[in-house]
């Protein structure tokens, strides 16, 4: 067929003859269009996520009433785990299991309770009678450093020309001998939290072994589901065991310097024992706390100003050989965790719930490192600039059956 001379190159359209497009050219935009568009979306992903991240601490300090008694049981029912899988071996119902170890958790804290707050209401009570002792204590030392600095030369003048303390007129008030006569003693909110707390304790631990199974099972790929089943074992393995060695060690060092304190003719040397015991779930700054209160009592007992500050350089040299021979020849390397992270969960956590927030700071942080650690590290620039979330080299991914899955949850020890 001859060739048309009068029709122009252009008639069928700018992109050819019967509109086909020539190579290079709208894929090309659509590719651009469509990078362009995923770019958007990653940034206003990123933007929703740093604004979560940021709002999140305001909620949880905001919902105090509900965060805490939520996240406080569950790092206690994932302590318990191991008790519960050890009973779970041994044919014992999942749901007596889980009451078994609820009520064990129960009489330890009642135990720690009646050790602890009882006597240290009854001895703290007695604090604004004891202010003469400790002024007479101290005098030696603030005489000591006046001779330093003229400011405190006018504070020792000071308090001299202020006389003796009058112990003010308070009603005897008997401290609480339980945790059910405690809770009835505080707000009603408290008990409320109490309750709740151990509900979601007793129905985590009673429901652990299906929902474990079932977190496991329902992964689509036999790769996805060993690494959910590592980081549930890693999870429980990292927590129970950091909680169940530092609880070990805490009550070690507690029965020793409640030990001292006996031969020293301090009294109540078991409130002090557990108080130091209690303290030292904190790093860094538990035992100083602890030293301060042990000062304080030695006091408040003692004539003499070095006898009286002798508990606490007992405490502070226990505490030393403690945290840099027992401590790591124990836990090894497996549980060591960065000092300025610790540091900076005991602020953040501190700040958004007080002295709970303190001693959950540590368990907290051991979580989400773990979580962090199995999971893989965010791959921002990529997830903004190009594709991807995570990080992950050379992960297979195969489709996986029910029957792999199960194999999965058999293998890292679950109970069927």
């Amino acid at each position: 067929m001859a060739e048309r001379d009068d029709i122009p190159s252009g008639a069928f359209g700018p992109a050819g003859a019967f509109g086909l497009a020539p190579p290079g050219g709208e894929p090309e935009d659509e590719a651009r269009i469509a990078l362009r568009r995923d770019r958007l979306l990653a940034a206003l992903t990123l933007t929703a996520g740093v604004g979560l991240a940021l709002a999140t601490p305001f909620a949880l300090k905001a919902g105090a009433e509900f965060f805490l008694p939520t996240t406080a049981a569950l790092v206690i029912a994932i302590s318990l785990v191991p008790v519960l899988e050890w009973l779970e071996r041994r044919r014992v119902p999942s749901a007596l299991a889980a009451l078994t170890c609820v009520l064990l958790f129960l009489v330890a804290a009642n135990v720690a309770l009646a050790a602890i707050i009882v006597p240290a209401t009854e001895f703290f009570r007695r604090l604004p009678e004891r202010i003469d002792r400790i002024q007479m204590n101290i005098a030696p030392l603030i005489d000591l450093y006046s001779s330093f600095e003229k400011y405190l030369n006018r504070t020792v003048q000071h308090l001299a020309a202020a006389g003796p303390v009058k112990t003010p007129q308070t009603a005897a008030v008997a401290p609480p001998s339980s945790i059910l006569e405690l809770a009835a003693s505080s707000a009603p909110s408290v008990i409320i939290q109490v309750f709740f707390g151990v509900l979601v304790v007793f129905f985590f631990l009673s429901g652990w072994t299906r929902l474990r199974q079932r977190t496991i099972t329902s992964r689509s790929s036999f790769g996805g589901a060993m690494a959910t089943a590592r980081v549930i074992q890693n999870v429980v393995d990292d927590t129970s065991a950091y909680l169940g060695t530092i609880t070990i060690i805490n009550l070690t060092l507690g029965v020793a310097i409640a030990g001292v304190l006996y031969v020293m003719g301090m009294p109540y040397p078991l409130m002090w024992g557990g108080i130091v015991a209690l303290l030292n779930y904190v790093p860094y700054f538990g035992p100083i706390a602890a030293a301060g209160l042990l000062a304080l009592g030695g006091l408040m007992t003692f004539h003499d100003v070095w006898v009286a500050l002798l508990p606490a350089f007992i405490m502070i040299g226990c505490h030393l050989v403690e945290a840099n021979a027992i401590t790591p020849l124990i836990v090894g390397h497996r549980l060591t965790i960065n000092p300025i992270l610790i540091l900076v969960s005991i602020s953040f956590w501190s700040w958004v719930w007080g002295t709970a927030g303190t001693l959950l700071a540590v368990p907290l942080l051991i979580i989400l490192q773990t979580v962090v650690r199995a999971a893989g590290k965010p791959d921002i620039a990529g997830f903004l600039f190009e594709h991807g979330t995570l990080t992950k080299h050379g992960q297979p991914n195969f489709t996986a059956s029910s029957s792999d899955a199960e194999t999965v949850v058999d293998r890292v020890g679950g109970v069927a």
